[in-house]
């Protein structure tokens, strides 16, 4: 698919679980093969209690050219102290690179992106809300559309994305998937605004079978989740 337009800094906010910074790492990725000399970044402001952590993947983006910036504190016996390096500026201050920001989980998370209120206004951040209609808190398209005013609400910004990431890990089919689509049309129809991409699993989902929304589809990776998490 060829991506939707967004400003120079996208933050990508989701609810616990949503799969939001699997896509993140996803799209860093897939933006540095594309774009292999542009400045890209990706800032990891998911620091309150955190699932899973781009942060984590930091040498595997590294060696694609992908700066990752997040808590001030190196190392995995830190990892769950929320305290963040003053270098997360350089990204959001540097008008030449390209910025992802993983934001906390739901609206408590989002809160972390106030003190940067001053980078992410609606002329140079855009908000993209990751929802996975198969978890509890955003099960139907009501909680959803509720989900994501919550964002708007803690970062101050309008959603001008819906991203599906519905799944459900390992068993995720391609009506797992369908299914979560037309939730997520749905869900950005009721809110004025647009999607961004389906996304499907690459290492489970056939794309083939998926062939009805071919259009909307983004492939993401398993960069975080290792085998024994599926277990």
């Amino acid at each position: 698919m060829t991506l939707p337009p967004t400003n120079r800094i996208l933050v990508v906010a989701g609810h616990y679980g949503s799969g939001k910074t699997e896509f993140c790492v996803s799209l860093a990725v897939a933006l540095a093969k594309s774009e292999p000399h542009a400045p890209l970044a990706l800032v990891d402001l998911d620091i309150v209690n955190p699932y899973f952590r781009s942060r984590e993947v930091e040498n595997e983006l590294n060696a694609l050219g992908v700066n990752v910036y997040a808590s001030m504190y190196k190392g995995e016996i830190a990892a769950e102290i929320p305290a963040l390096g003053a270098e997360v500026r350089a990204p959001l201050e540097n008008a030449d690179t390209r910025v992802i920001i993983d934001c906390g989980g739901n609206d408590a998370g989002a809160l972390v992106l106030r003190q940067f209120g001053k980078y992410l206004t609606p002329e140079s951040a855009t908000l993209a809300c990751v929802v996975n209609f198969n978890r509890f808190e955003t099960r139907t398209v009501a909680d959803a559309v509720a989900h994501v005013h919550s964002i708007e609400t803690a970062t101050k910004l309008p959603a001008s994305y819906i991203i599906n990431n519905t799944h459900l890990l390992r068993e995720t089919t391609a009506d797992t998937i369908l299914r979560g689509h037309e939730l997520a049309v749905e869900t950005a129809t009721s809110l004025d605004t647009k999607m961004f991409c389906t996304t499907y699993p690459v290492e489970i989902a056939n794309a083939d079978e998926l062939s009805a929304i071919a259009d909307s589809l983004f492939p993401v990776g398993m960069y975080l989740r290792k085998s024994w998490h599926d277990k």
